[in-house]
């Protein structure tokens, strides 16, 4: 592999998303980032040979300007349709499912429900799931919060009748209110995945094959158990 296409600047500049607490669980006391993504893309610049540079985002959607731009080698991001038309995706290498949590009281009792007249869903704006339910959604309001955060403020402080969000956030958020449910089933999933900057073709198709293999090979599983993550499984 030519990595002067990869890193055209000798160094893999990774972006990494530090509000989906799932992939990036912090900083340790070394200062390298923690968690599924940090390690995947451990093994990918070893693979290189080459030497990290941790660039840090605090939303999804900055991440993806990020990679766009070529202002990072490789970001790790749920993959959407609006996004791929952007940048290049690798296939997923890990799933987190998305669903709703309402209010106590609230007569919502199943996600189809969600999607009528007066219904306010508060969420992370342009997260993968804010992309999909402005696809998706006909008749509900969306309610765009700054950050996965915000949106949980915003359904509390707002009186919102739902809160979309990733399954595994939402079961601590069901605990902070009571009450309140978390709707079974799911919306979507998300597909978390690898992106390269449009144009560095031959990059995207090593990015394919390295998410492949480190799938098939039981390495990203294994970095799942190691971070103790829950409530994600590692993509088919």
């Amino acid at each position: 592999m030519n990595t002067a296409e990869v890193a055209p600047g000798g160094t893999l500049r990774v972006g990494l998303n530090y509000q989906n607490f799932l992939l990036v669980s912090g900083d340790g006391a070394d200062g390298e980032p923690r968690g599924v993504a940090p390690d995947v893309a451990r093994e990918l610049a070893r693979r290189l040979g080459l030497s990290i540079e941790w660039l840090r985002f605090d939303t999804a959607g900055k991440l993806f300007d990020a990679v766009k731009a070529a202002d990072c080698d490789v970001g790790f991001l749920g993959s959407e349709p609006q996004r791929a038309s952007e940048v290049a995706f690798t296939g997923a290498y890990l799933e987190i499912p998305v669903t709703f949590l309402v209010p106590a009281g609230s007569t919502i009792a199943v996600i189809a429900e969600v999607d009528r007249k007066g219904v306010r869903v508060a969420v992370s704006e342009r997260s993968a799931y804010d992309l999909y339910l402005s696809r998706n959604l006909k008749q509900a309001e969306i309610v765009r919060a700054p950050g996965i955060a915000a949106s949980f403020d915003w359904f509390v402080e707002r009186k919102l009748e739902a809160l979309a969000g990733l399954k595994p956030k939402l079961v601590e958020e069901n605990a902070r209110i009571p009450g309140s449910r978390i709707l079974d089933g799911q919306i979507t999933s998300v597909q978390q995945a690898i992106a390269a900057p449009r144009g560095r073709e031959v990059t995207a198709r090593y990015l394919r094959d390295f998410v492949e293999d480190v799938k098939r090979s039981g390495f990203v599983a294994l970095a799942i158990a190691n971070n103790g993550v829950k409530g994600v499984n590692v993509a088919s």
